[in-house]
Order: C-alpha cells, then sequence, then structure tokens
C-alpha cells in the first residue's frame, strides 16, 4: 500500500449545486458552457455552496482545505450590494449533541476584497483563501455563504467554483 501527500487537488462543484435563498434560478448551456443564472429582480438573495472534501477521523489525514475560487457575472447592472462571503464550518456532532458552526477565518483576492469591487459589472473569478487550513475531521463540513442584494436590472450567473486542498492518505 502506498501513501499520498499531494498538494495540488481540487474539485470542481457544479452551479445546480449552490442553493438559492430566493428568487428565479436557472440552468443553461450555451456554446458548451453551463451556468445557473438569475431572472433580474431587485431582491435580496442568500447563496450558500457545500465544499465537498474527504474527511478523516485520524489527525492530519484526508483533506486540508485551502481555497475556493468562484467563477460569476454580473451584467446588465451593478448589484446594490454584496456584503457577506463568509465560509463556515459545521461540526456534525455525536447522538445527543447539537451540531454546531463558526466562521472560518479567510482572505478575499485583492480584486474582490470589497463588496464594490464583488458587485460590479463584469466577469469575476473571486477567490477565498483559508488563513489557517486545516485537515477535515470525519463530522466536518464548509458551507460558502454569500449575500447579494440585487438591483431591479441586475443579471447574475454562477458558473461554478473549484475547491483546492492537500490530499494525504
Amino acid at each position: 500500500m502506498g501513501y499520498v501527500h499531494d498538494e495540488n487537488m481540487s474539485q470542481f462543484i457544479q452551479p445546480g449545486d449552490f442553493e438559492m435563498s430566493a428568487g428565479t434560478w436557472a440552468v443553461a448551456e450555451s456554446s458548451n458552457l453551463i451556468s445557473r443564472a438569475r431572472t433580474a429582480a431587485d431582491a435580496s438573495v442568500t447563496v450558500l455552496v457545500p465544499i465537498r472534501m474527504p474527511s478523516n477521523a485520524i489527525a492530519r489525514k484526508g483533506a486540508r482545505l485551502a481555497s475556493i475560487d468562484v467563477k460569476y457575472s454580473i451584467a446588465t447592472a451593478a448589484a446594490d450590494d454584496f456584503a457577506t462571503v463568509e465560509l463556515s464550518k459545521v461540526s456534525i456532532n455525536a447522538d445527543g449533541v447539537a451540531a454546531s458552526g463558526a466562521a472560518v477565518a479567510a482572505t478575499l483576492d485583492a480584486g474582490h476584497d470589497s463588496a464594490a469591487e464583488r458587485l460590479a459589472v463584469a466577469d469575476h473569478t473571486m477567490a477565498i483563501t483559508i488563513d489557517d487550513p486545516v485537515f477535515l475531521d470525519d463530522g466536518d463540513c464548509y458551507w460558502l455563504k454569500m449575500v447579494i442584494d440585487f438591483a431591479a436590472g441586475t443579471v447574475l450567473k454562477f458558473y461554478g467554483a473549484i475547491a483546492h486542498y492537500t490530499l494525504r492518505v
């Protein structure tokens, strides 16, 4: 049996896996490009992206999440606000113990570290880097949360996300 320590693993998260709190969203394909788009309307939406990684009950084994890239575009009109980009760790505990959640310290790339940059009309690849990466325990799961306040004419398309991690087994 061999040992694997690969620091360059990645996992694509397709836009159909994103959970949206409100609005009309549709998956579309055009010129071999898959997207999930929101119909323009003035509203606030919470978007939750599940970050699925292999975990392990043994310390320093499994996946060590390092960063997440989210690919999206905003067209027609800028959003009114895009203040929240937050990574959460949820611990699924033993029977009789309540699940718990906590924010994970992370840094956004220089082109997306302010709401004004994130909400602009443009094609975006937002990189979220975990400040202190740790290997996922077998009871841990991660979610990326984004809260976007759309203007009446804002058209947003998600193309997916990529989680970058180290795999050690």
